[in-house]
């Protein structure tokens, strides 16, 4: 990837103090190392009218893969080889950034010794990258930096120039020019802004990734118009960090509003007392959610299908409504661990007549599951394979046919609301896809209609208004119209 610098001069200040304000000679071209490869600094030209200082940076994949963090199983066949085929190595992004932050760290801070007066004053400064990632367009680019006092030209670059009917590609060629910057705001400007058009960071976002956003958008985030998009997508939109910084940017603007500082302003608010309680953890507020919608059917005969190590079973023994329940699945060491946590054998004889564990796969219809009044999928169609789940709606809803089923799965478009998921990843190693709510929702109607229920979803847990709840909820019913014809059916066999 690459970007150039570019200042004009008079005999009075020339173009070529931009080297002491670099700290990089013009005469001299220099190679740095870094995690992820090799920066090249280069001077294409440098006399006293014009100078033009260029980074390139030489991007190592497969040190970019070894240093990142395994993906986990998603519904991407070439997650795997996407981590080598990327634009990573041709188009701006926080690579770039942090090559920038490392081989222009004085200049970014404003620190030059040789010529203190000139790195305190405005230069006409003209930036272009040649490949810049635009999530949002040419009117994005606009909205981030002409605020900042950039004369802003962003030309979409065509995804193939022998084919322009195949249209314009997500990539801009970006051209910045002012008359009224330092050298040190344009680096910060780029550090920040350029990871920030890509919407994408190549390393984990950490806590100390709001103190350097603080640091780079010290003078100019706070008043930014775009502040709070700049700000959730630099921290990858980890929520408590997002809110952490706007918080504190917010001080910044009340202490410039009240000619104070910010330590004065953040003082003056008393810690709070009260140890905030824990917030519930999600498989219980996904319990709760199955128990409140089992409890609103009117079921007492329950599966649960996929029980794993017993939980729902023995909430459900806790409440004497359940006269029968049954956990069902396929692994035996799992279904061991339930008759432990369920103490069966030392359970009473009238307990024990209530429950049952089996072995059986989801994927194969079972005479076993017949004839009962609800069944529970919770968080289990995420680690079938997708071709096999037609066999397990059969079997659930074509075959063993409760009058009501539950099924949980994952809203992946929650996952950007997890402090501890990298992005990109799922939640668990072991799951085929996640899916968003719509698709989720297309799934279970288009169950529904095929085997004659109604649909309802239900969000559990906190519903972002943005992404929605962690967790969705899918209650089927058995249309009346199929109840009473199965209920004749039932009376002529009689």
């Amino acid at each position: 990837m690459f970007l150039t610098i570019t200042t004009t001069g008079t005999a009075e200040r020339p173009a070529t103090d931009l080297g002491f304000l670099l700290h990089k000679h013009p005469e001299k071209a220099q190679k740095f190392s870094t995690s992820y490869g090799t920066a090249h600094i280069l001077y294409p030209e440098a006399d006293t009218e014009r100078c033009t200082a260029a980074l390139l940076l030489e991007v190592d994949a497969v040190a970019l893969v070894r240093r990142g963090k395994g993906k986990g199983r998603g519904g991407a066949p070439d997650a795997a080889l996407a981590q080598y085929v990327n634009d990573r190595p041709y188009a701006a992004s926080s690579l770039l950034a942090v090559a920038l932050s490392a081989v222009f760290s004085s200049a970014m801070r404003g620190v030059c010794n040789a010529r203190p007066e000139r790195a305190a004053q405005p230069l006409p400064l003209r930036i272009e990258v040649p490949a810049l990632p635009a999530r949002g367009g040419q009117e994005l680019v606009r909205r981030l930096f002409e605020p900042l006092g950039w004369a802003v030209t962003a030309e979409p670059v065509p995804l193939d120039v022998q084919f322009p009917e195949w249209g314009d590609s997500r990539y801009v060629r970006l051209v910045l020019e002012a008359e009224a910057l330092t050298l040190a705001e344009a680096l910060r400007h780029l550090y920040v802004l350029l990871p920030v058009l890509d919407d994408a960071k190549h390393y984990w976002v950490a806590s100390d990734e709001v103190d350097k956003l603080l640091r780079a958008g010290e003078g100019w985030l706070p008043d930014h118009p775009e502040h709070k998009l700049i700000t959730s997508r630099y921290l990858s939109r980890r929520w408590s960090l997002t809110r952490e910084a706007m918080e504190r940017l917010e001080l910044v603007r009340l202490a410039e509003a009240d000619d104070s500082e910010v330590e004065d302003i953040d003082n003056a608010v008393e810690a709070e007392s009260e140890v905030e309680e824990k917030p519930t953890p999600l498989a219980v507020q996904r319990r709760d959610a199955i128990m409140a919608a089992l409890r609103a059917s009117g079921a007492a005969r329950v599966l649960d299908l996929g029980c794993g190590q017993g939980q729902l079973v023995q909430a459900l023994l806790k409440e004497p409504v359940f006269t029968e329940i049954v956990g069902v699945d396929v692994s035996m060491r799992a279904l061991t661990i339930a008759g432990r946590r369920l103490k069966l054998d030392r359970m009473g004889e009238r307990q024990a007549s209530r429950v049952k564990l089996f072995q059986s796969s989801l994927s194969y219809t079972d005479n076993r599951l017949k004839g009962y009044d609800a069944a529970v999928l919770s968080e289990v169609i995420e680690h079938l394979d997708l071709p096999r789940l037609p066999a397990l709606e059969y079997a659930v809803f074509g075959a063993a046919r409760p009058r009501t089923v539950l099924v949980t799965t994952p809203n992946v478009e929650y996952n950007v609301r997890w402090e501890s998921l990298p992005a990109g990843h799922v939640r668990h190693g072991d799951h085929r896809f996640e899916w968003t709510r719509e698709e989720f929702r297309a799934w279970a109607r288009a169950v529904a209609e095929r085997h004659g229920y109604g649909v309802e979803f239900v969000p559990v847990g906190p519903d972002d208004p943005e992404v929605g709840p962690p967790t969705q909820m899918a209650v089927f019913e058995m249309s009346t119209a199929v109840m009473t014809g199965n209920d004749e059916k039932e009376a002529k066999a009689a």
